[in-house]
């Protein structure tokens, strides 16, 4: 950024910098317009010796190019931009060449709208296009080069030529990494338009930006904010306050430190949060809430003091405050040991003992780029300061250092029984279990060590038994207490960041330039780790002598826990033999298949120990560090439902508690027969988990009896035994624990004996095809065409029966976007081929309900009920058996059942637990089974499920709602199957199957933009879906922008805006023919509405009661998944990225964006905050998603 002739000149790396935070670029802005002193920077050696390995970089390429193109290749110079006229000529120079048709352009010059840019190379490509490309030393893209590669696309397409369809990156290490434009240019649009009307509003403006200025993003982190913060004594300097906390202190009037820590009640009063449960007036002992009769809902509770913080938060922040405002200025910070007994948990020192700390590059990857990050160093002290580091530069290093690490540690436990791993802040543990799975290397170990209690980690300790006086918990805040004199250096590597930048430039240099320089470099971020190793051992010892000082036994609450060693599993490393190097870039087909069996081998137990060593985590943890977990609820308030009783001949006494408060992005609840959801007591609890690790919170599985419609549940919790009666206040509830593998488990096993059996060749085997993403496998060598007339879609059923028929024991894939008639075409495939062919077919899917539904179909195409089975799930009522259009079996009554219908053929549905199970269905009796929500059933249960029948169909949608997963795995055996066989294509690839084109649904208006964002154009309406009519109100999807700040899951001004929206639509004249309603007033029953969370489920539920509108439906997407109105309105309810939650591709993830806007027949309104597209993402990933969002509310970017 510069001066010139009164306007400001900015490039790519503008707006790079502004985007981060606005407020920082602002801030050098004015220093360059003399209004605030100019900021003094250092020079940057690492910095400039990069940039002379770039230029080198460069260079060889551009000599590649001369000896393959010679006088083809046109050579701009890099004018002086201080000399008159210089800048003009280069520009003029750069568009001389490409209308002289230049193959190559080396250093286009472009000046336009004050953007200046020098793009390294453009070729020509023989359609006449011109592709970008930029020259980088990184292994990898990063999203800085991205943005300017659209930045030179867009100088380009300015002047009138055309571009290629993507850019190129030519990296340090000869690859070439490949972006499309269309998921780079939204972005780099958005982002250069905002930078444009910043600078304008500064430069229009004759003050210096002010600090709290509404108009300007703030991050709150970098140097500048952080100066900011301090001058202001803004209450951002509260150690774990977020940025909506502060925006509610704000509206409360509270912007500062001091004023905080002086608010509200002395300590000690009211600040004290409850610890036991209050009696509400909901309900009585004498009307029990039961199963069978929904409890009422329970009286509200008193407002928070601030709307929008639970009090006993509220008093933690103001206790932190007061103990921050008391601190003394380049003194050690004050420490308030509140709870003494906590440090109870440390064990007793061991010589074996060692330090561990990571160092990590989360943008690190290789080849297609779908994983990320790489943990380049493990390091660790011993107590004698002796320092050991364990290098990985690679993804295969990096499973080298592992194992190096483990039998490291192996040998250290055999010599020093009783040791211990430290470690501050969880990333150690939960970086440990994901490389460990990721690699499929000493998985066992690491749970060994969890199992063992070996890790411990030091920052749980620290915030349960004291408070520190300084705005961060960070172990760097720490170290004035106890490292004296040899605290930390400012100068070279001091922070996580500082080592990640070292590294990628350490790298380049060794790969690029000067090896010697690299070593160097490297070797100071190992003293940078060894130095943060070294704090955490006098950090440990710190905290044992303030255990000293207050008389607390160490070592007394450590269990004694012995772990068996687990038994190798011999057919998974039989299978690891076929698969050769997982990160082998060449891998075949075979091998892939091969790696994927021996992933399902232990998919099921990955699965457990991933939530076991959650919830074991959770336990132990500070809730800020899980609070985001889907299904989590942070109990901001508990009423007294029922106090223990037993009646019915109960043997165990049960209370029941009504808990109100924040659940977690993505939470799915409803009531359940059985207990599952842990309640989650802080310690002491009222009782002990001898499982857990010493000082942990305790968990008991409760029962959900009812859900309010503002997210509140109806608990019933059991008392264990020899529990006595107790009041204690839970203060979450967790998720439940999955269900066990069961049958699925030795199904597996016996599907990847027989690949291991049939070697050297392959079995015919359909889960075998979809792994290999091979064709189907038919007797004819091809599958049935339809006819393109095909309007009511009867031939195109005829053309999936007649490819079914033709299968030879492999499978075949159907994808039905949105309102397609995906189960109609299934249900009337499945009942053609029992009618017409006798064939023996079986359902499988997700959840019991999508298998019913397919059943219902079938018996409505004509099949007759008593060839249409299924046992009723566990628990279901009466009456919805009685409503089943199919035959409801008796409880295990599959296999009875199958044998009656041998001759005619019949249907069965089930579960994956029920198909893998021979004793329901016996292996391989079915003709075929059909995988219904194939998008959403994992590879590994469609393995379990698949060894019931010949040949498999996968039904669904793979850009719907994606298959959720607990854990990590060495393959991603837990995508979905037809995710999987789609191989990243938004529209399923001709010759795997068949695409449903038409949607029934959706007005051609509303298919339009759902087809761009995920159907690659591809999806059409049906003639049907243009007859319907709603006058007054245009078809096709509404943006709906309303401004607002600091909201994270929940918007009232949104849901004011669902209210006008409703009051609007009411009463409309709705026409359509489809369903016999012509010009009927469109009622409540006519529209839903769709939010991602709960919480603004809850809101908006609350503002439509209030205003008359209770009949309105309201849910999360996932509830709405299949269901449709003539109206959908979508709510998204955060304010800006700082706001959301578990990040930003939780909220504007295409498949769920998908699911929301494709209920609608006639209308779409997205109703979102318009500073949610106000950002950068770090990822190339992230940046392709927010392009795809960015074009569906501004189509003009």
């Amino acid at each position: 950024m510069y001066l010139l002739n009164g306007g400001v000149v900015t490039s790519a790396s503008d707006l790079t910098t502004a985007s981060k935070c606005e407020f920082a670029f602002l801030r050098s802005l004015d220093a360059k317009l003399d209004r605030i002193a100019a900021v003094e920077k250092k020079a940057d050696a690492m910095l400039e010796r990069t940039g002379v390995l770039g230029d080198e970089h460069e260079l060889r390429v551009l000599e590649g190019y001369r000896a393959r193109f010679g006088e083809g290749v046109v050579e701009i110079e890099r004018p002086d931009t201080r000399a008159d006229g210089a800048l003009e000529a280069a520009v003029a120079a750069t568009e001389a060449a490409f209308r002289g048709g230049a193959d190559i352009v080396f250093q286009a010059t472009f000046f336009r709208d004050n953007f200046l840019g020098f793009a390294d190379f453009i070729v020509r490509q023989p359609d006449g296009r011109y592709l970008v490309q930029d020259t980088k030393l990184a292994r990898s893209a990063r999203v800085t080069a991205l943005l300017q590669l659209a930045a030179y696309a867009d100088q380009l397409e300015s002047l009138g030529f055309e571009t290629a369809d993507t850019v190129q990156l030519l990296l340090g290490d000869g690859t070439v990494s490949e972006h499309r434009l269309v998921d780079i240019l939204p972005v780099y649009r958005k982002r250069r338009a905002r930078l444009l009307q910043i600078i304008a509003e500064r430069m229009a403006d004759t003050a210096p930006v002010a600090w709290g200025d509404a108009r300007y993003a703030v991050c709150g982190r970098c140097a500048v904010c952080e100066g900011e913060v301090q001058g202001h004594r803004d209450v951002l300097l509260v150690a774990g306050m977020r940025v909506t906390q502060r925006a509610r202190l704000a509206e409360a009037g509270i912007l500062t430190i001091d004023a905080l820590a002086a608010s509200g009640a002395t300590p000690g009063t009211a600040d004290t949060p409850a610890t036991a449960v209050t009696t509400g007036t909901a309900a009585t002992p004498a009307t029990p809430a039961t199963p069978a009769t929904p409890a009422t809902p329970h009286q509200p509770s008193p407002t928070s003091e601030i709307p929008g913080i639970a009090d006993s938060t509220l008093a933690a922040l103001r206790a932190q405050a007061r103990l921050q405002v008391s601190a003394v200025e380049n003194q050690p910070p004050p420490v308030e040991l509140y709870n003494p007994s906590a440090l109870a948990v440390l064990p007793e020192p061991n010589p074996g003992d060692i330090f561990f700390d990571f160092e990590g590059d989360p943008l690190y990857t290789e080849g297609a780029g779908e994983s990320w990050g790489l943990d380049y160093l493990f390091g660790l002290v011993e107590p004698d300061e002796t320092f050991r580091a364990f290098w990985a530069h690679t993804w295969a290093e990096e499973r080298v250092a592992l194992r190096d690490f483990l039998d490291y540690l192996g040998a250290r436990r055999a010599e020093f029984p009783g040791m211990h791993v430290y470690h501050y802040a969880s990333y150690e543990r939960t970086h440990l279990l994901t490389i460990a799975a990721r690699h499929g290397v000493g998985e066992d170990e690491v749970d060994q060590l969890l199992q063992g209690n070996v890790l411990v980690d030091l920052y749980p300790v620290v915030k349960k038994a004291m408070r520190v006086g300084s705005h961060s918990y960070s172990i760097k805040k720490l170290e004035p207490l106890y490292m004296g004199d040899e605290i930390r250096d400012k100068e070279g590597v001091t922070n996580a960041a500082d080592s990640i930048t070292a590294y990628v430039a350490a790298r380049d240099e060794q790969v690029t330039g000067d090896a010697a320089e690299g070593q160097r470099m490297l070797d100071s971020i190992a003293d940078y780790n060894r130095y943060d190793c070294v704090s955490t051992l006098r950090l440990r010892d710190w905290l044992l002598a303030r255990a000293a000082e207050r008389g607390i036994p160490i070592g007394a609450m450590q269990p004694e826990k012995e772990v068996a060693e687990p038994e190798p599993s011999p057919l998974r490393e039989s299978l690891l033999a076929l698969a050769g190097d997982p990160l082998d870039p060449d891998r075949g087909p075979e091998q892939t298949a091969a790696a994927f069996a021996a992933a399902a081998i232990d998919y099921h137990r990955r699965e457990q120990k991933s939530f076991w060593w959650g919830h074991f985590a959770r336990l132990a943890q500070p809730i800020e560090v899980w609070r985001d977990t889907r299904d989590v609820l942070e109990i901001h308030d508990v009423r007294l439902a029922r106090d223990w009783y037993r009646e019915g001949g109960q043997r165990v006494d049960r209370r029941e508690l009504w808990l109100r408060g924040q659940w977690a992005p993505g939470s799915s609840v409803k009531r359940g027969e059985q207990a599952g959801p842990y309640l989650l007591y802080d310690y002491p609890g009222p009782f002990l988990d001898p499982k857990a690790e010493a000082g942990s919170r305790c968990a008991k599985p409760v029962k959900i009896l009812a859900v309010d419609d503002d997210g509140s549940v109806l608990v019933e919790e059991t008392l264990g035994k020899d529990v006595p009666p107790y009041s204690h206040r839970p203060m979450a509830l967790a998720p439940s624990a999955p269900p066990k593998a069961g049958s699925q488990k030795p199904a597996i096993d016996e599907w990847a004996q027989a690949i291991v059996d049939a070697q050297p060749g392959w079995p015919n085997d359909p889960m075998v095809d979809i792994l290999r993403r091979v064709p189907p496998r038919t007797r004819s060598g091809a599958l049935a065409s339809v006819a393109p007339s095909d309007e009511h879609g009867r031939d195109r059923i005829d053309a999936v029966v007649r490819s079914l028929l033709d299968l030879d024991r492999s499978y075949l894939a159907v994808q039905g976007p949105p309102g397609t008639g995906k189960t109609y075409l299934g249900a009337h495939v499945i009942a053609a081929l029992v009618q017409k062919h006798r064939w023996k077919v079986g359902v499988v899917a997700q959840s019991h309900a999508v298998v019913e539904t397919l059943l219902d179909a079938i018996v409505k195409a004509g099949l007759d009920p008593s060839l249409v089975g299924k046992v009723a799930q566990t628990g279901s009522s009466p009456d919805a058996a009685a409503d089943a259009a199919f035959t409801v079996l008796a409880k295990d009554g599959q296999l009875l059942f199958g044998l009656d219908n041998a001759v005619t053929g019949f249907v069965v549905g089930g579960t994956a637990w029920d198909l893998s199970n021979p004793a329901r269905i016996p292996r391989r009796s079915l003709d075929l089974l059909v995988v219904d929500e194939a998008g959403q059933f994992s590879l590994a249960s469609t393995i379990a499920a698949s060894v019931g029948a010949s040949n498999l169909m996968l039904l669904g949608d793979p850009q719907q709602l994606p298959q959720v997963s607990q854990g990590t795995h060495p393959e991603p055996i837990d995508q979905s199957a037809l995710g999987w066989v789609s191989a990243g294509h938004d529209v399923l690839p001709e010759e795997l199957g068949y695409f449903l084109a038409e949607s029934r649904r959706m007005h051609p208006a509303v298919t339009a933009p759902v087809s761009r964002l995920s159907y690659e154009g591809q999806l059409r309406s049906h003639p049907d879906a243009a007859t319907r009519s709603l006058p007054g109100v245009e078809p096709g999807l509404h943006v709906v922008p309303v401004r607002h700040v600091g909201n994270a899951v929940e918007s009232p001004e949104e849901a004011a805006e669902v209210v006008a929206l409703v009051r609007r639509l009411l009463g409309t004249s709705w026409t359509d023919p489809t369903k016999d309603r012509f010009g009927e007033p469109l009622c409540e029953d006519d529209m839903i509405v769709v939010t991602p969370y709960n919480a603004q489920l809850g809101t908006v539920r609350n503002a439509l009661a209030a205003a008359g509108y209770s009949h309105v439906r309201v849910g999360t997407v996932d509830k709405f998944q299949g269901k449709e109105a003539a109206i959908a309105i979508v709510t998204l309810a955060a304010s800006s990225v700082n706001d959301v939650p578990r990040g930003m591709s939780f909220l504007i993830m295409k498949n769920r964006l998908n699911v929301a806007i494709s209920r609608a027949k006639w209308a779409a309104f997205l109703v979102y905050s318009p500073a949610l597209t106000d950002y950068l993402p770090v990822t190339p990933a992230g940046v392709a998603e927010l392009s795809a969002f960015i074009t569906l509310v501004e189509p003009a970017a």
